[in-house]
């Protein structure tokens, strides 16, 4: 599904990835780790095609596609989604239009008709249950006094409904309790299938031993210098990433 190979990019003159080489397969889940300022964020924002950024060298294939040759939107129609860690507020825009017009646009896109308002809400209903939403939000603006607990769920919510080929979730445990992190992660595996993929960036195992992730990388500096199997997470929430940063000390 994606094919990351010798991934450099920065941010003005300052460069924050030095050479990604990621692939990731159809039904996988693969969770980024890593210290404070090691990329994980960077790498999501260059997937989606954050203008900010510049790629200097390397290649990302998506199913087969050129994706560095994408706009940002032609990468969310082809199916990559992302799950912010700061959810931004749209004031003005109520989340049933604001829903509406991604998923028409995103069907128009594969050349199909656009969704009636009967179609619509009857989609909406079904979906908002995997993530238990509140059926008063979707009457309200986009995040707009939302708790960060509903803001992760319309996160996951919206992902629902797009039905992203590859979800990439930017630190969506960040500031959540026990039990709104139990309701996203319930979410994010009731949406996985076979044919889809997910990349879960966090700092601890409280997530992944609730999403199973079957590939586990740390990131430093830049790099991925670690690879291994779920068993990965819960050997850095015991010991940190000292001893990581030591075996790859310069």
């Amino acid at each position: 599904m994606l094919q990351v190979k010798n991934l450099h990019a920065r941010i003005g003159e300052k460069e924050i990835l030095k050479g990604i080489d990621l692939t990731i397969r159809d039904g996988e889940t693969h969770a980024i780790m890593g210290p404070n300022g090691s990329g994980k964020s960077t790498l999501s924002a260059v997937l989606v095609g954050n203008p900010l950024y510049e790629v200097t060298e390397g290649s990302i294939t998506f199913n087969g596609k050129d994706l560095l040759a994408m706009k940002p939107e032609e990468r969310a129609h082809e199916g990559l989604f992302l799950s912010f860690q700061y959810p931004v507020e749209i004031p003005g825009v109520s989340m049933t239009n604001f829903m509406r017009a991604a998923i028409n646009e995103k069907r128009k896109y594969e050349g199909l008709p656009a969704l009636n308002a009967a179609e619509f809400l009857k989609l909406m209903r079904e979906k908002r249950k995997i993530v238990e939403l509140d059926s008063r939000l979707s009457s309200r603006s986009v995040n707009e006094g939302f708790s960060g607990g509903e803001k992760k769920r319309n996160e996951i919510f919206q992902m629902a409904m797009l039905e992203p080929k590859l979800a990439i979730l930017d630190e969506t445990d960040s500031g959540l309790d026990v039990d709104a992190m139990r309701i996203v992660a319930e979410g994010v595996n009731k949406l996985r299938t076979p044919d889809n993929s997910r990349i879960v960036i966090t700092h601890y195992d409280r997530l992944l031993e609730m999403i199973r992730p079957d590939v586990v990388h740390v990131l430093y500096q830049g790099r991925i210098v670690k690879t291994a199997g779920p068993e990965l997470a819960a050997e850095i929430q015991q010991r940190g990433y000292d001893w990581i940063k030591a075996d790859n000390a310069s």
